[in-house]
């Protein structure tokens, strides 16, 4: 009866799944605060573009409310580019995550063929032993008479 195949390095295959998918997880998560930044920025953009229509719609305007007016502006302006320097930074974390995932997926990749080839040898290997255990129960029996 042929026995069973076993590979040795089981347990670090699933160690190197875990850590794929600990990756794929981290790269969502990035993902999803890349995606929620650009609504941020977008979201502070287009108040910046209402803070500018409505300060030219404007005709009259005290010195007061000029004052208030472009403290708003400079204020969305400044919120804008720490909102854009934000994206650049998660941006560069979402590369960072996607190529840890790239190169642990890689290392699951090697165990999987290594375990993949070493179970076709094992198979080889097991019909090799039974072709010769077949030859040999052959080779015993030529030229014996059934009786």
């Amino acid at each position: 009866m042929a026995r069973t195949f076993h590979f040795k390095l089981e347990k670090i295959l699933e160690y190197r799944r875990q850590l794929e998918d600990q990756a794929k997880l981290a790269m969502s998560i990035a993902k999803k605060q890349l995606a929620e930044q650009n609504q941020r920025l977008e979201a502070l953009h287009q108040d910046l573009e209402a803070c500018l229509l409505e300060m030219s719609r404007t005709k009259q305007m005290t010195q007061p409310e000029l004052w208030l007016w472009t403290g708003w502006r400079k204020r969305l302006e400044l919120d804008k580019s720490q909102a854009q320097a934000k994206l650049t930074e998660l941006r560069q974390l979402a590369e960072t995550r996607r190529l840890e995932l790239v190169a642990k997926a890689k290392d699951r990749k090697l165990l999987e063929k290594l375990r993949a080839k070493q179970a076709e040898k094992h198979v080889q290997e097991e019909q090799r032993k039974e072709q010769k255990e077949f030859d040999e129960t052959g080779t015993l029996r030529h030229g014996r008479t059934p009786y």
